[in-house]
């Protein structure tokens, strides 16, 4: 090929690169990048893994797919960046050689520094050359011409001196600023920065850096191994977020493809206009009227140096669009794995919860039926009460048992947290505790009822009230037998039952009654059967008025202690005492009528004493009533 042909098929290759670069957008291969890398950077960090093992595969897959994504974009871009740049130059010389240039057609500063940098090395060149043909003259040349030799040779050393300190000069300032400012001139250095934004994916692989690892937050065990209510609500609640997340990162890969290919659309016309008009110069050859060989071989070598351009800058973007239908591919089976496993978490939550409702609705029906069972079978107000009481302390823990196992998943941190508390709870209320754990042995089969009369620490009361932790007496006193309230109430602590310094004492359940006794002094040498035999007869009839209510209290004790006891009828006896012979006549009485069953014994005595003058004469002083039993 002749030097002519060499022009034609360079002009030819300049005119197809100048259409191609006309049809090209700088911004939108721009915006592209910018695109592709915010979309990488979210698919790489934007996703929350919500645990399962499937996580890891899929997030590895949409890292390796995005970076391979970036990586196509850069390639794609720097060779459309090629075409613009190769046209451009195409451009600036054919704009150089018109006369009058105009002022935009001045060269930068980049290609200044270019020039002067081949000059300077033109000139070290040349210098180089001339002062090595000194150098073999000078040993072989005349005395005489020797000394102009030499001093040739010195002026070229330093003159080379001086072209490489100046080429040294231009270098550094080349470097520098292509180091501060690489690429900040024209499309191919906006792509350079770009590249800088993400160097672990487009930087060479001595300046690459490790790729990003995942996410300390990542999980690393499994959802399902989550117990207790709030645990799966809020592995749910994970789940749906992370779902979200991925349909967003589908929608921006969506975006993302269609931004390819509207970036690709320009090239694949180009690229199908030069095929086909290879196809058209080929028939054109065939025909007999083509034009010579040689032009057509030379439109020929031009058409496929321009193919080979736009299919370097087409075959990376459509290599692209391929990776970001994968990607989505990707994006969504990792949500479909995930919906699964929220199907089988929000199945699973529903039953927890329906257990819950049915575990409380038992204990609910377990109360009611409780509270039915109470106001049936037992009548007494006060048991009745305590039986209540009791009921809702049970179905208390009860459905605080069936909240703690259905919200709880932690039982271990659990049981940890609720032995502190116990014993922190045991330590300062140790009085409190005890005192409520006396009060159902108080209200027990043989314990204390409101209206029992009983006496603790010298104290002697009817209850009046029980309390959790405390019980209330209604202060009796008096100086002899009868007893009469103070107007005080005595407050004690329930725990005063486990007190043994504090004996407590009360009524036998069932009975109200206490012994009393009348004790009559004889006279020396009197006739001890006669007083016997009358004072026993007037206690007898006294007795009889109110016999039925001492012997029904009497079945009462038999039918709650189960055993067989002596019924109490009046007792009779003589005795020694200091003050001579003493008969004694000991009776029950009924202690809420004590005082009027005393009443009447003392007058049936005295009325014995007035009607017969041999019994009056056999007692030496008047008759005392007293209490049987001291304490």
């Amino acid at each position: 090929m002749g030097a002519g042909g060499i022009l034609l098929l360079a002009l030819t290759i300049q005119s197809l690169r100048a259409q191609a670069a006309a049809q090209l957008d700088r911004d939108a291969i721009l915006h592209h990048l910018n695109a592709v890398i915010t979309w990488y950077r979210d698919a790489t960090t934007k996703i929350k893994p919500v645990g399962l093992p499937s996580d890891a595969i899929y997030q590895d897959n949409a890292r390796n797919l995005s970076s391979e994504a970036v990586r196509l974009a850069f390639q794609s871009a720097r060779a459309e960046a090629n075409i613009i740049s190769m046209a451009d130059k195409a451009n600036t010389t054919a704009g150089a050689s018109a006369p009058a240039p105009s002022a935009g057609a001045q060269p930068t500063d980049q290609q200044n520094r270019a020039q002067s940098a081949a000059k300077i090395a033109a000139q070290i060149d040349d210098t180089q050359s001339k002062l090595d043909a000194l150098n073999k003259q000078i040993p072989t040349a005349p005395r005489s011409k020797q000394k102009d030799l030499i001093a040739e040779r010195d002026r070229l050393q330093g003159l080379l001196t001086l072209d490489k300190a100046l080429q040294e000069t231009i270098q550094k300032m080349t470097s520098f600023v292509g180091g501060t400012t690489e690429g900040a001139e024209g499309l191919q250095g906006s792509i350079n920065e770009l590249a800088h934004s993400v160097p672990e994916v487009v930087a060479d692989e001595s300046t690459k850096k490790p790729a990003a690892a995942p996410p300390a937050n990542s999980k690393t065990t499994t959802t399902s191994t989550s117990s207790g209510l709030i645990g799966q609500s809020l592995a749910l609640f994970d789940e749906m977020q992370t779902m979200h997340q991925i349909d967003q990162m589908a929608d921006e890969t969506s975006k993302m493809r269609a931004t390819a290919d509207a970036l690709r659309k320009p090239l694949r016309d180009i690229l199908v206009a030069t095929i086909q008009k290879g196809r058209d110069l080929a028939n054109q050859a065939q025909a007999p009227a083509a034009g010579s060989s040689q032009s057509t071989a030379q439109e020929f070598q031009a058409i496929t140096a321009k193919f080979k351009e736009l299919a370097g800058a087409t075959l990376p973007l459509s290599q692209e669009i391929v990776v970001l239908d994968q990607s989505r591919s990707n994006f969504e089976e990792w949500r479909k794995s995930i919906l699964l496993e929220s199907q089988y978490e929000l199945r699973t939550l529903l039953t927890r919860v329906i257990g819950i409702a049915l575990a409380l609705g038992a204990v609910f029906i377990l109360s009611e039926i409780w509270k039915r069972l109470t106001f049936r079978y037992v009548h007494e107000p006060r048991r009745r009460r305590q039986f209540l009481l009791m009921r809702r302390f049970v179905m208390g823990f009860l459905v605080g048992l069936v909240l703690i196992m259905g919200f709880v998943s932690e039982f271990s941190s659990l049981a940890t947290f609720a032995g502190f508390v116990t014993a922190g709870i045991a330590v300062g209320l140790q009085a409190i505790l005890l005192s409520i754990a006396a009060y159902f042995f108080v209200i027990g089969r043989y314990g204390i009822r409101v209206g029992d009369r009983i006496s603790v620490a010298g104290v002697t009361g009817d209850v009046i009230d029980i309390g959790l932790v405390r019980l209330y007496l209604m202060e009796l006193a008096g100086t002899g037998i009868e007893l009469y309230p103070t107007g005080r109430v005595v407050m004690f602590s329930n725990s005063v039952l486990f007190q043994a310094a504090t004996p407590l004492f009360k009524q036998i359940p069932g009975t109200e009654y206490a012994w009393h006794e009348v004790a009559v002094s004889l006279t020396p040498g009197s006739n001890y059967k006669l007083v016997q035999e009358k004072i026993s007869v007037v206690v007898e009839s006294v007795f009889e008025k109110y016999r039925s209510v001492i012997e029904s209290q009497l079945g009462g004790i038999e039918r709650r202690l189960e055993v067989q006891l002596k019924a109490p009828v009046p007792e009779s006896k003589l005795q020694f005492t200091d003050a001579g012979l003493e008969f004694v006549v000991r009776y029950p009485v009924d202690i809420r009528r004590a005082s009027e069953i005393d009443d009447n014994v003392t007058r049936a005595v005295l009325d014995a004493l007035d009607t017969n003058e041999s019994l009056k004469a056999a007692v030496s002083s008047p008759p005392k009533i007293r209490a049987a039993i001291k304490g």
